[in-house]
Parts: C-alpha cells; sequence; structure tokens
C-alpha cells in the first residue's frame, strides 16, 4: 500500500501543524527572528490555536506552566533563542519542579553556523540538561513530527515534566514531504491487585494512618474517589505543600495543608501517624519541613508511598510499601477496595477537622490592617471554583491558610517557591476559563518581577483581581534574617511606586485599602469593575510591615533570636 505524502512544506508549517494535532488550543510567545516560519505558520490556523503575545520570556514561560497545570495538557511556549531561552529557563525549572507538562520551543542559530559562538548561540543541551525531563535539537526538517510527538509523549508520561526543543533556522526554512503523525497517546502506570491488597492489610493494622496527596494529574473524578476511599478507611487528608487544589477542603475528612507553616496540631497528627499513605507527592523538602516530618531515608511512620514514575520510589526513602501509579489510575483502584479493620478511627477523622477548621479563624495582627481579616473575608466571598494564584512570599501563607480550595484549576502555586508567578499564571487562568474568578495574590516585590503581563490581561481583555501586599521590604528574607542575624536588617528595603496609578495606565481599576473596615467594600468594588470592564483591577493593601506572616511579627522573631543569642546554649 502506498502512502500519500502531503506537499512539501517547510519546518515551520509542519511543526505548527503537528502543535494542532497534538490538541494545541493555546500557545505562549515572545516573537523572535529565530523560528519565523513557525510565528508564519500560525496563520493557516487561527481557527484551532489562539497565540498569546507576551512581554517577556519569563512571563510566557510561566503562562504555558500554568496552562499544563490547570488542563493536564502541555504548556507550549515559543522563544527566540539567546536571551529569550535563558529568560523563559525559569518556567522551566517550575515545570520541572512541579511536575508539569510543558514544552518550551527556542529559537536555535543554523546548523552551518553551530558551535562558533554565532549571534546568541548557545548550546541548549548543556543549559537545560538538568532542568528538563528531555532536551533535544531537530536538525532535520523531515524529523520535526517524530521530535514533536515524541515531546508530548515525555512531557505527559510517568512523572510530567518540561521538553525544550531547539529549532535551527535551516531546518524551519528548509522544506520536506513528510507525513504528519497522529495524536501523541498518554501512558499511564496501573497499581496491582498484590500491591494494593498489602495497602488494606497495612491500613488495617494502623491505629493512626494519615492519607496526604501532592503532584500533578488530579481531576475532579479521582479526588472524590479518593474521599470515598478516606470515608470508608477512616483517614484525615492532608495536602501538601502548595498542593491544596488536590483535594477539597470543604470535605469532613480534609486535614489542612502540610509543609511549612502549617498548624502546630497537623505536625504533631503527622509526627505521631504510625502509617503515611502517601499519594502523587515526592514528598520535597517543603513538605516534610527538610525530611524531618517523614525523614529520610528511612521514616518512623511506616510509608506507603504511590507516584506513577518508579525511580522516584526509593531514591529519598525508603518505603514499607512503593506503588507505581498514576493519581488517576490509582484512585480508580481505590472504589473496590474495602477495610477490615475492627476499631474506629472516626474520631481522630472529627479532631483534624476540628482543628483545621479553628485554623480558618483570623489570628491577631498588628496595625489597622488585618491581612488575616482580609485573607477571611476573601474565601467567605469567593465562589467555591474561583481560582487563586500565588507567587513566593511570606504573602502567600494568608490565601493558603484561611482559604477552603475545593479542586483542580481553583489553585495556581508553584512548589519551587519562583517570585513572579502569580499575575502570569492568572491570566493563563483566566484565558483558560474567562467566567471563572480569578484573583491573584502577589507581594510588592513579587508582583514586579512580572508586572509588564498587565499588558497581556489588558490586550485580551481579562478581568482579573490582583491583590499586592505592600510592605516594602523582600519579607521573607527579612524574616530569616531577623531569626539569624536579629536586629541587622540591611539590602532588604525599597521604595515602590504608586501601583494604583500603574494600573490605571492598563486602563485597569486600582485602589489602595489601609484599614481592615475598607477592605470588603474596596474588594467588591475591584470584583465588579473586572467582572464588567473585562479588565484587571488591582488592590495595594498596605499594611504595618511587623505583621510578616499569619499570627507571627518581626519584633517577636527579633525578640526570640536575641534571647537565643543571649542564652545559646539553650537555643
Amino acid at each position: 500500500m502506498t502512502r500519500a505524502f502531503p506537499p512539501a512544506r517547510n519546518g515551520g508549517q509542519i511543526l505548527v501543524q503537528q502543535l494542532r494535532i497534538h490538541g494545541v488550543r493555546r500557545l505562549f510567545m515572545v516573537a523572535g527572528e529565530s523560528y519565523l516560519p513557525c510565528i508564519d505558520a500560525l496563520n493557516d490556523h487561527t481557527d484551532a490555536i489562539q497565540p498569546i503575545v507576551c512581554r517577556q520570556e519569563g512571563g510566557a514561560a510561566y503562562m504555558a506552566e500554568a496552562y499544563g497545570k490547570l488542563t493536564g495538557e502541555p504548556g507550549i511556549c515559543f522563544v527566540t533563542r539567546g536571551p529569550g531561552a535563558t529568560n523563559a529557563s525559569i518556567g522551566v525549572h517550575t515545570a520541572f519542579q512541579d511536575s508539569t507538562p510543558m514544552i518550551l520551543f527556542v529559537g536555535q542559530v543554523g546548523n552551518d553556523f553551530y558551535e562558533r559562538e554565532a549571534f546568541q548561540e548557545i548550546d541548549y543541551r548543556r543549559m537545560f540538561g538538568q532542568m528538563a525531563k528531555w532536551v533535544a535539537q531537530i536538525d532535520r526538517t523531515d524529523r520535526i513530527p517524530e521530535y514533536v510527538a515524541r515531546a508530548f509523549s515525555v512531557a505527559t508520561s510517568g512523572r510530567p515534566g518540561p521538553v525544550v526543543l531547539a529549532l535551527p533556522e535551516d531546518t524551519l526554512w528548509g522544506t520536506a514531504n513528510v507525513p504528519d503523525l497522529p495524536r501523541y497517546t498518554r501512558s499511564q502506570s496501573h497499581p496491582g491487585a498484590a500491591d494494593l491488597a498489602r495497602m488494606v492489610a497495612l491500613l488495617d493494622q494502623a491505629q493512626r494512618p494519615f492519607l496526604m496527596l501532592g503532584g500533578s494529574g488530579w481531576t475532579r473524578h479521582a479526588i472524590d474517589q479518593v474521599a470515598s476511599f478516606a470515608e470508608r478507611f477512616e483517614l484525615p487528608v492532608g495536602t501538601a505543600w502548595r498542593r491544596l487544589e488536590c483535594y477539597d477542603q470543604r470535605h469532613a475528612n480534609a486535614a489542612g495543608q502540610v509543609g511549612w507553616a502549617m498548624t502546630p496540631e497537623l505536625r504533631q497528627r503527622v509526627l505521631d501517624a504510625d502509617l503515611v499513605l502517601a499519594v502523587g507527592t515526592r514528598l520535597g523538602e517543603a513538605t516534610t519541613e527538610g525530611y524531618t516530618l517523614v525523614e529520610s531515608p528511612l521514616p518512623r511512620q511506616q510509608l506507603v508511598h504511590v507516584y506513577p514514575d518508579a525511580a522516584e520510589l526509593g531514591r529519598v526513602y525508603a518505603p514499607t510499601l512503593g506503588i507505581v501509579s498514576s493519581v488517576a489510575a490509582f484512585a480508580d483502584a481505590l472504589a473496590a477496595l474495602q477495610p477490615g479493620h475492627a476499631a474506629s478511627r472516626g474520631e481522630a477523622v472529627r479532631r483534624a477537622r476540628a482543628d483545621y477548621l479553628a485554623s480558618l479563624q483570623p489570628l491577631p495582627a498588628p496595625g489597622e490592617f488585618s491581612l488575616d481579616a482580609a485573607a477571611a473575608h476573601v474565601n467567605a466571598q469567593l465562589p467555591p471554583g474561583a481560582c487563586v494564584t500565588v507567587g513566593a512570599g511570606n504573602y502567600a501563607l494568608y490565601p493558603h491558610r484561611y482559604r477552603q480550595f475545593t479542586g483542580p484549576g481553583t489553585s495556581l502555586a508553584p512548589t519551587v517557591g519562583a517570585m513572579g508567578y502569580g499575575l502570569p499564571a492568572a491570566i493563563s487562568a483566566k484565558l483558560q476559563d474567562p467566567a471563572q474568578t480569578v484573583v491573584c495574590y502577589a507581594g510588592d516585590g513579587c508582583f514586579q518581577m512580572n508586572m509588564q503581563e498587565l499588558g497581556v490581561a489588558m490586550q485580551y481583555r481579562l478581568g482579573i483581581v490582583i491583590l499586592v501586599f505592600n510592605n516594602g521590604m523582600w519579607g521573607t528574607i527579612r524574616a530569616h534574617q531577623e531569626r539569624e542575624f536579629p536586629a541587622r536588617p540591611i539590602a532588604l528595603g525599597f521604595d515602590n511606586p504608586d501601583f494604583t496609578q500603574i494600573i490605571k495606565g492598563y486602563g485597569g481599576y486600582g485602589e489602595a485599602v489601609e484599614r481592615t473596615a475598607d477592605f470588603g467594600a474596596a474588594f467588591e468594588r475591584a470584583r465588579a469593575f473586572a467582572d464588567r470592564e473585562r479588565l484587571p483591577a488591582l488592590l495595594e493593601l498596605r499594611y504595618d510591615p511587623d505583621g510578616i506572616a499569619p499570627g507571627l511579627t518581626l519584633a517577636a522573631i527579633r525578640q526570640g533570636a536575641l534571647a537565643a543569642h543571649d542564652h545559646p546554649t539553650h537555643s
């Protein structure tokens, strides 16, 4: 049988057609002459692929990473060579540590100039080698479909993550008669019957088991299956650090977020557990508080570790039982499992739930503006399906403590702790679902790292709400500085612009809030403007900088550190 070949096409046409076949509906880009044939080819796919014109490659890469989190499909980003690639690297790093499917296409010098240190030339295999799941350069036009299909497969299989493909100019300008490949199929690992039987036996023997959820690949169906399982087996459920969207925090078994800044009651509950069932999470440094909550390499608790990549099981922890499975397949398998334990664990679940609900009550705060009360108000006013985004900084502790996240798409937070993420992520969320309420929490320093992407929100008329926490300093580092070098602050403060005026330059709404009593009405005005005008609205929160985190002040940190320095034997 003879196979029909399409007419000769240039590399850009071949590549963009492959993106369409693989289901790409949106891509994020900063234009560059190094991949002009790809840009031109987009003209033939405006009915299927929406190109988003970003302002800086770091913002574009963040938006693509957020798209991967929201959809489970690879987020697509195009950047030019050299400076474009280096700017975009932060998104690749985020996608790797957050286990997010993503593909970064980078322009490259032609093969005729390669290894001469031509203009903007970088060896991307070396640059991204330890930052991505796979890095490659497509040196032949006729192999573009092969490389693109493999990129989608690698990005989504096992532990999802980023792929980087370099595009030499001669590959893109060259032509080939090559057939298109069909849409990729995702491979999933499934738990074995023997492993599931042993897991049930371990759970039945445990007196104080704890279920911890994290990682990527969660769906509403998977969460519902896990919730039913938690009810039957009477398990308190915690979410790994910055993975609050992995469970519905309104559910009766929800016990809160495990990791840095968790409540003392939850920390003790995990420490006292005799079995931890960890599903989808790597049990990283933040979740385990420096590998102490669950000790490495041999935990105090029995550990049943469920993860989609076999290479992760046994790498940091020696589990009692390791199960290689995607979270979706594992959740489906739970439906057939029934407990056999005799002793009721319902009271432990109820205590964990009561402790979590108590933590939603605002803690005391210094000054006239309580960030705790404001965050609690946002939780009460937002619809359950709203999306909250953050970057990195102590300000993120407020939504993570007081917001009850309900499932996939309700939280976008980089576990890698990347600053500048919140605004690009909010833009990506609003593009994905224009009807969804999207609120970005941002520190004043964090916000200014990608503030230029307000232009994207303006251009595409995206009604997002931004809360800027203005304390005029790198607050998280100041807290660490006061703990380690008390009363010696230096190089941590900065003067800020008037953010309310900046947002108006982008056609948006801006208002400063300095008192708790004024926040509720201001928040409603911002939401109403964003919904009505389909443009961004910003509230600049001006508060006492001594209030560094929920229930914590810099003064208390300083005093404690000074006391420890005075009595080092008791520190």
